[in-house]
């Protein structure tokens, strides 16, 4: 658990936008599931899961931009290039781009299912 914790951290502010949608997106998706238990199939909110299942992938390239930026700028300060100091903003470029990717993963599978069942 704590390296998940670590990781988000360094993964930079764009983490919070992908972590939100997430959960936005596992809720409407549970509560489809429940609907479908019970025997609904008229499900809600799964044009906002479409959208969010689209727009992580694009979160986690913004982290990989700002990740890049941080690079350069770490670079820039006092002339030093160490690639000790490149070693952060690669990092949160990585790893954006990772949570943004498995994000959009995890809600695909059940969207998909679920628009299957909302078709039949």
């Amino acid at each position: 658990m704590q390296k998940l914790l670590t990781a988000f951290q360094d993964g930079g502010p764009v983490m919070w936008p992908i972590l939100a949608l997430s959960i936005v997106g596992l809720t409407i998706l549970v509560f489809n599931f429940i609907a479908l238990i019970r025997g609904r199939r008229d499900f809600r909110g799964m044009g906002v899961v479409n959208t969010i299942i689209t727009a992580e992938p694009m979160l986690g390239i913004l982290g990989t931009v700002t990740g890049i930026i941080q690079t350069f700028g770490a670079l820039n300060v006092g002339g030093d290039a160490s690639p000790l100091a490149a070693t952060a903003g690669i990092g949160e470029a990585l790893i954006t781009t990772a949570a943004g990717l498995v994000a959009a993963l995890v809600l695909l599978f059940p969207y998909n299912f679920l628009a299957g069942k909302a078709e039949d």
